[in-house]
């Protein structure tokens, strides 16, 4: 099976430079190396049938022994007086869901984001064009896109208490060099990306990238964890797609509840699961993807050298794993922010092909 889906992939790639069929996500052929959106207008209509959004999970936080205060909650109105003692609700987390008509996906498809972002990271791109969540909704996928715990529509608990740690928050050039964009320290200030990048990092598309990183928590592992698995309880038995730290939650996930998750797509995972339970994992496909430019970049071949020991320990439990590093498929130019790149349809043609093969989609 692993075989045909190499060849499989192959093929995608050379289909992908043929006319989009009516419905497809589609690009338009722009100068060498970047690809154009289609129009609106152009694409055809999303049929849904049904959409909406719920949140899960969180646990109940006591704080006492904390002085009253004051607050005027809008100008001209009356002061209040706020008591923070008390039980707080934390660590809930925001789900959004579209299930398409007709349905070809046989199980929900849920889109996990990685560390300092949101589920925008599956929503479109920051030069405009459709995201994952489009590619695959179009296909026929019921997708699940989930703001992690902490992060964007699923609310900030502002307790040290809780949270244990301070959030880390990222300067404009942090991304640029350590997201494998640019070309070395500076590169933001000079306008210079690594030879042939695909992630759109024109001055208007990287600040609206930039508009969509959030503070993130280093300390916050297990109350996100936790909101996980209560999604997955929530929806059921499905495919979950991960990327960056969103591996070690996928991964760990899919370890404590082996039932309720399908298949798992890794996106560049930037941590592992628990070594110690990698049987857990033996009946789960798997398919990991690394994007270009690792060979050369300080922490990149360090993390995917632990991703591969982690593979290897799940073949060895018996398990099935296909590792895809992009460049030996020709697909070059790729950062850490690889459905956001302007090649991103090529990459996700690959997924779909691979769900295809291990009997997700009909």
């Amino acid at each position: 099976m692993r075989r045909t889906f190499l060849q499989g992939a192959a093929m995608t790639v050379a289909a992908a430079a043929l006319p989009k069929a009516s419905g497809a996500q589609g690009t338009a052929p722009g100068r060498a190396g970047v690809v154009a959106p289609v129009p609106p207008a152009a694409r055809a209509p999303i049929t849904l049938a049904d959409f909406g959004s719920f949140h899960v999970g969180g646990r109940d936080f006591v704080i006492a022994g904390q002085p009253t205060r004051e607050v005027l909650f809008s100008p001209g109105g009356q002061p209040a007086r706020v008591d923070p003692n008390g039980t707080y609700l934390i660590g809930g987390m925001y789900a959004g869901y579209m299930i398409p008509s007709p349905q070809h996906g046989r199980f929900p498809l849920l889109m996990w984001h990685g560390g300092g972002l949101t589920g925008v990271t599956w929503e479109t791109t920051p030069d405009g064009r459709e995201g994952w969540q489009h590619f695959f909704l179009r296909r026929g996928w019921p997708v699940y896109v989930s703001d992690a715990t902490e992060r964007g529509r699923s609310g900030w608990t502002m307790i040290p208490e809780a949270t244990g740690g301070q959030p880390v928050f990222l300067t404009q050039d942090n991304p640029y060099e350590r997201f494998r964009i640019g070309d070395g320290p500076g590169s933001l200030a000079r306008g210079t990306v690594l030879p042939g990048n695909q992630f759109p990092a024109d001055k208007d598309s990287y600040r609206n990238f930039m508009r969509q990183n959030v503070p993130r928590f280093t300390t916050t592992d297990e109350l996100t964890l936790e909101a996980y698995g209560a999604l997955l309880d929530r929806v059921g038995p499905s495919v979950v797609m991960v990327h960056s730290q969103g591996g070690f939650f996928g991964w760990r996930a899919a370890q404590e509840r082996p039932d309720k998750v399908r298949a798992l797509v890794l996106v560049e995972p930037a941590a592992v699961g628990d070594i110690s339970k990698v049987a857990a994992l033996k009946n789960i496909p798997m398919l990991v993807l690394y994007g270009d430019y690792i060979d050369g970049d300080a922490r990149w071949p360090a993390i995917r050298a632990n991703g591969m020991r982690f593979a290897e320990a799940i073949r060895a439990a018996g398990g099935n794993v296909d590792v895809v590093n992009l460049p030996e498929r020709g697909i070059r130019g790729n950062s850490h922010m690889i459905m956001m790149d302007r090649n991103s349809d090529t990459v996700a043609e690959l997924i779909q092909d691979w769900l295809v093969s291990k009997g997700m989609w009909a």
